[in-house]
């Protein structure tokens, strides 16, 4: 069988291990029986979260901020109130449109009556035409004035029109004074205070649904190769604690960004516990698959040579675990005693996945798979820790053997 060594401790205080020749150092290393099988393949990524339907609020117009209705935190419908601007100008303008409407639809009124009286001039000499009492000249001055008076018809209501398209114009602008929430959800980031200065490029708000979240991962143009829409994901943060969440990605834009080659995938996910919080980075695994079936040995125990480039592990070839002592460590945490100096050899690999989670003899401790798991999973400075414990657990008992 074939052991890979987990290299874990360098030995701060080296036992002296006699020998017959000289007197050798062996580190203490742990070593764990190697497997066969395949690992999942995951590309780990860096997510923005983002409220569902979230949006940034900016007043359409630039007017003085009179009164704020809302705070942070308040849940709003859409198209509640939120801010009112100063609207003293916009409805001093909206008046002078409405007159100036009214003084088109007064000339209106004019152009039609002088369209009238022509029009029965006309009708008079043609019938004074009919009896000869009436010259063609006259007839013919009539229907120019008449054309006249049609022409001042249409301009005025040219007019009308055009006084009418302002008046709305100016409605509207009174109606921006009043800033409304344009979607259901939850206010966040006010800015708006009253007597501020609003402006059009300025943010006061912003909403969103908080019980539901995308997070945002970006995928370079290799990835997209190997991910896809409903792909399962993983996704935690040092601020989740241990809390780790699933869902699937959701879309993927198919367009590249010009230059930096790359687009964006979106992942929705229910966040009815407020764990996600907008604006907040959480970690994203993608799960794409499985690897081929190969040797399977802890991350920890894979050594690069730093002359030559290298990549293998170490495996202590003439040691052994007998079935019952990989029973007895699957059965128990308390760790078994250093072996005796033992040769290791160092082992070309070539690493096709990885999972997430030099000496040339060793002092061996035998120890089981979940708990070189365990292990990797702690921080560096917890992991030396435990080490330093050991070593002074195992000299101790050492002592009182001798």
């Amino acid at each position: 069988m074939v052991f890979a060594l987990f290299f874990i401790n360098a030995c701060s205080g080296e036992e002296e291990v006699n020998t017959e020749n000289a007197e050798a150092l062996a580190p203490a290393v742990e070593v764990v029986q190697a497997q066969f099988g395949a690992l999942p393949l995951e590309e780990r990524l860096n997510g923005l979260v983002r409220a569902a339907n979230q949006v940034d609020i900016y007043p359409r117009i630039s007017a003085p901020v009179e009164e704020v209705y809302v705070q942070d935190g308040e849940e709003v419908v859409k198209g509640k109130p939120l801010v009112k601007l100063r609207d003293s100008e916009f409805n001093e303008q909206l008046k002078q449109a409405e007159a100036a409407l009214r003084i088109n639809i007064a000339q209106r009124r004019q152009a039609e009556a002088a369209l009238g009286e022509v029009e029965s001039e006309l009708r008079r000499e043609r019938v004074l035409a009919e009896r000869d009492l009436s010259s063609e000249l006259n007839i013919e001055q009539l229907e120019a004035h008449k054309e006249s008076a049609e022409a001042s018809v249409q301009l005025a209501d040219a007019q009308i029109a055009q006084a009418e398209s302002l008046v709305e114009e100016r409605k509207e602008a009174l109606d921006r004074t009043i800033v409304r929430a344009p979607v259901s959800g939850t206010v966040g980031g006010r800015t708006a205070e009253p007597g501020m200065q609003a402006n059009t490029g300025e943010r006061l708000f912003t909403i969103g649904d908080l019980s539901n979240s995308r997070i945002t991962i970006s995928l370079t143009e290799k990835m997209l190769g190997y991910i896809e829409s409903g792909q399962s994901v993983r996704i935690f943060s040092e601020n989740m604690g241990d809390t780790v969440l699933t869902a699937e990605v959701s879309r993927i834009s198919p367009f590249l960004g010009a230059g930096n080659f790359s687009t964006e995938a979106e992942i929705d996910i229910n966040n009815d516990s407020g764990i996600l919080l907008p604006g907040m980075f959480v970690t994203v695994d993608v799960l794409y698959g499985e690897s081929e079936q190969a040797t399977i040995v802890p991350l920890s125990s894979i050594y690069k040579n730093p002359r030559s480039g290298e990549t293998g592990i170490y495996v202590a070839t003439s040691y052994g675990l007998e079935s019952e002592i990989v029973e007895e460590l699957e059965n128990t945490e308390e760790p078994l005693s250093l072996s005796n100096p033992t040769d290791v050899e160092f082992v070309p690999i070539e690493v096709i996945a990885r999972g997430r989670d030099n000496s040339s003899t060793a002092r061996v401790r035998p120890t089981s798979w979940m708990k070189i798991v365990e292990m990797q999973r702690l921080q560096p400075q917890d992991l030396l820790r435990q080490i330093m414990e050991q070593n002074v657990a195992d000299r101790s008992t050492m002592n009182q053997e001798n």
